[in-house]
């Protein structure tokens, strides 16, 4: 795919030396891959890139080569930026917070997403965001159209970016030109095999982890005959566990899987009174983005999210949460129903 944005995103890459490259607060396997990514072509290119996240990389990530090199703060002098997996600024909690959203907004800032939602970065000179796979997908196309150098870890680390979001290349939005480049970069060296590997010995956890997940396995509620599974996690298990591994993914995936379960919805609890609420539908039931962006948040048809800070409980929004899935789903199905008509 030829993306028209092309020639001004190689005319700001060009005259920059020094280039910031962003993921948001909630960085996952994408948005990590993208970046290490991008890192190592700029440098092929004889850029010196610099990589910010606002919040620790999580645990799960760090079989990633590159993940310690992501800092927490923005250099005082940068030439140009890229962001990475995202269009909205209200994902740079942090960056916000400390005021350095403003340095941004001083340079060329590059914009490099597959969210099919409305771009909310108003200073962005360019936005380069198609309804791909994967933010990995949109810098192999970038890098082909441009003849970027594309070295093995780079090429490694858009495969990471393609799988994490693709689920594998099992997702619905995974297309033929995104199995087609998978097998091209196979073709040009990326080990899948060797990945796996390396992710599986990040994903050993300790017995205590292994405990913990009992515990949380044991406080999942189902509500609408099963339909809707929930967790709630304090903030006190968050500040415990979470340098180990993300509580929510710890059994996001085991309450999706649980008999007639279409959603499942992790709670986070802050001590500032913050609500963070993780979402993952089951295949067919595609209502994540639009639960999510009820409550302000946004996302993936079958994974999203959002956060409340209006001081408003936990009970509150989670039944706010069960009636607004419930309608979804309900709606869902009726859609269906008349499309078989």
């Amino acid at each position: 795919m030829k993306y028209p944005e092309a020639t001004t995103i190689q005319k700001i890459l060009g005259s920059a030396e020094k280039i910031l490259i962003l993921q948001a607060d909630n960085p996952d396997g994408d948005s990590l891959g993208s970046v290490l990514a991008l890192e190592q072509i700029l440098s092929d290119m004889g850029k010196d890139p610099v990589l910010y996240c606002g919040v620790d990389i999580p645990t799960y990530l760090r079989y990633l080569p590159g993940w310690d090199r992501v800092q927490k703060t923005i250099p005082t002098k940068f030439d140009a930026s890229i962001i990475v997996d995202t269009s909205a600024m209200s994902l740079f909690e942090t960056l916000t917070r400390n005021g350095e959203n403003k340095w941004l907004s001083s340079r060329p800032c590059i914009i490099l997403d597959h969210h099919e939602v409305e771009p909310s970065i108003p200073f962005a000179t360019v936005v380069c965001n198609y309804p791909v796979v994967a933010t990995g997908e949109v810098i192999y196309e970038l890098a082909e159209q441009l003849d970027w150098p594309a070295n093995r870890t780079a090429l490694e680390m858009m495969a990471v970016s393609i799988l994490s979001d693709s689920l594998g290349l099992v997702s619905e939005a995974t297309t033929g030109r995104s199995i087609r480049i998978m097998a091209e970069l196979v073709d040009k060296g990326v080990r899948l095999a060797r990945l796996e590997n390396a992710r599986r010995e990040m994903m050993r956890k300790s017995p205590a982890l292994v405990r913990y997940k009992g515990e949380l396995l044991q406080r999942i509620e189902y509500f609408e005959n099963d339909r809707i599974a929930t967790i709630t996690i304090p903030w006190k298990e968050i500040e415990m566990y979470s340098h180990a591994y993300n509580p929510s993914m710890l059994v996001i995936d085991d309450m999706r899987l649980t008999e007639n379960t279409d959603v499942a919805i992790a709670f986070k609890t802050y001590r500032d009174g913050k609500i963070t609420a993780k979402i993952r539908t089951n295949f067919g039931k595609t209502i994540a983005s639009e639960l999510a962006k009820h409550f302000g948040g946004g996302g993936h048809a079958y994974a999203s999210g959002f956060k409340i800070e209006d001081g408003r409980t936990i009970e509150e929004i989670k039944q706010e949460c069960i009636t607004v899935s419930t309608r979804l789903l309900h709606n869902l199905a009726k859609d269906n129903s008349s499309e078989t008509l």
